[in-house]
């Protein structure tokens, strides 16, 4: 069982730039890719980006590349999502999520932090 706690969100200015954080309780992160999924009010949940167990492997959506980056640190057992340039439209509750590979559904999801987007 993994349990992943999200962390770094918060209220930001547009223009801004936030770094979310993914850690994992109960096992080591090393062993799954790690995705970012984020979910707007009233819309679908949305893929932002998965990062394959070694790292070696990214796969971000087309809606936000260039202002969305994804890296792990296995020795700190943490996955990373910096945003920048941030819109309005970012807002949004941030999942990250643990599967096998990228490719594969994911099997285990975290609670979810908040970004707020906001003059």
């Amino acid at each position: 069982q993994v349990q992943l706690v999200e962390s770094g969100g918060g209220l930001v200015q547009p223009g801004g730039s936030l770094t979310l954080s993914c850690q994992a309780s109960g096992s080591t992160l090393k062993d799954f890719a790690i995705g970012w999924v984020r979910q707007a009010p009233g819309k679908q949940r949305e893929g932002l980006s998965c990062i394959s167990a070694t790292g070696d492997k990214i796969v971000v959506a087309n809606s936000v590349k260039g202002r969305f980056t994804v890296s792990r640190d296995n020795a700190k057992n943490t996955v990373y999502l910096q945003i920048h340039s941030l819109e309005p439209e970012d807002t949004a509750v941030y999942y990250c999520a643990a599967s096998e590979i990228c490719e594969y559904e994911y099997d285990y999801w975290g609670q979810g932090t908040q970004v707020t987007v906001s003059s």
